[in-house]
């Protein structure tokens, strides 16, 4: 079982979404979370050590997910997905689709 943590801003939209699309895949156990205070689930330093791989949304992610644990820094993927979409957007999940193929999960 591979664990994967989703990271966007207020755990909202973006990463929800991702979680969404990845956990009726066999074989992931999935968890998302946000890195401002106030978002629907913040992220822990806990989240970070518990994921195999991490998708962060944009670069500013990866430096609130490194803060928390510097270690983690190859598991660590920015997927580039700006804060427009809203949570189920089909472009918003096209775009995660497409870049978690990149990475080699099939959806």
């Amino acid at each position: 079982m591979t664990r994967v943590l989703f990271v966007c801003t207020g755990n909202i939209d973006r990463s929800p979404t991702a979680e969404d699309i990845l956990k009726e895949v066999p074989g992931f156990e999935v968890r998302s979370a946000g890195t401002m205070p106030g978002a629907r689930r913040c992220l822990t330093r806990s989240d970070v050590e518990w994921a195999d791989r991490i998708f962060v949304m944009e670069d500013h992610h990866r430096v609130s997910v490194l803060g928390l644990d510097p270690g983690a820094d190859s598991r660590v993927k920015v997927l580039g997905i700006p804060d427009m979409y809203i949570r189920g957007d089909e472009r918003l999940v096209e775009l995660i689709r497409k870049e978690l193929k990149e990475n080699g999960i099939s959806t």
